[in-house]
């Protein structure tokens, strides 16, 4: 299954690289090593794009009292520190890194209500830049429920990434698990949580979105 934000680029990249592959086909003998090399290339791009926007299903262990990893990828920042935008206060940071190679839709960690959503335009640097969370193109998004209390979600885009797609608006009601954004071609996914908030993951862990369990509360 592949995720609808990728149904464009996957239809143009085909159309593209098919009418290449002809023009070459019948401009060269058709089995010219140059006929045979884009071929090889055309491929391997394709399944390179087909699997940058695949969208398996998860089978999310929905509890009220659970923090589910928003999106997939590895562990790169677990720490406590003071989240400047929203809550002005110390929060525990989590920063999960999504790879090219990583699905890239973003879910909900909790089910809430949406408080306060904003998209900030700026800069491309690479995701583990200690400044891309307050200088690189992003979104922040605040869920609440009674369970949890306010949960902070930032989407960061990074030196490839340059489109952020985010679906939440303020007052919306969503539910854990489900499609929050994406953002195309990896970064970052940051998470702020309560400073009592019981942490499962740990540094360099490889989580999955939608499934793994961050923390409880």
């Amino acid at each position: 299954m592949f995720h609808k934000e990728g149904f464009k680029i996957i239809i143009n990249v085909s159309i593209s690289l098919l009418s290449i592959n002809a023009i070459a086909w019948y401009v060269f003998d058709g089995a010219n090593l140059i006929v045979k090399l884009l071929a090889f290339t055309s491929l391997v791009f394709t399944i390179l794009i087909l699997q940058f926007f695949r969208n398996p299903k998860r089978m999310t262990p929905v509890n009220s009292n659970h923090i589910i990893a928003p999106a997939d990828g590895k562990i790169v920042v677990l720490e406590e520190t003071i989240e400047h935008e929203y809550f002005k206060d110390k929060r525990i940071q989590v920063s999960i890194f999504m790879s090219p190679f990583n699905v890239h839709v973003n879910r909900y960690p909790i089910s809430g209500k949406v408080k306060f959503t904003k998209y900030h335009a700026g800069k491309f640097l690479v995701a583990w830049h200690p400044k891309s969370s307050i200088e690189n193109e992003r979104t922040t998004v605040v869920v609440e429920n009674k369970k949890t209390g306010p949960i902070l979600l930032r989407q960061i885009a990074g030196a490839v990434a340059k489109r952020i797609i985010l679906y939440a608006n303020k007052d919306d009601h969503c539910y854990q698990g489900h499609d929050m954004g994406f953002i195309k071609f990896g970064s970052r996914v940051d998470l702020f949580l309560p400073l009592d908030a019981k942490i499962n993951i740990k540094i360099n862990d490889v989580v999955k979105g939608g499934e793994t369990i961050i923390a409880s509360c």
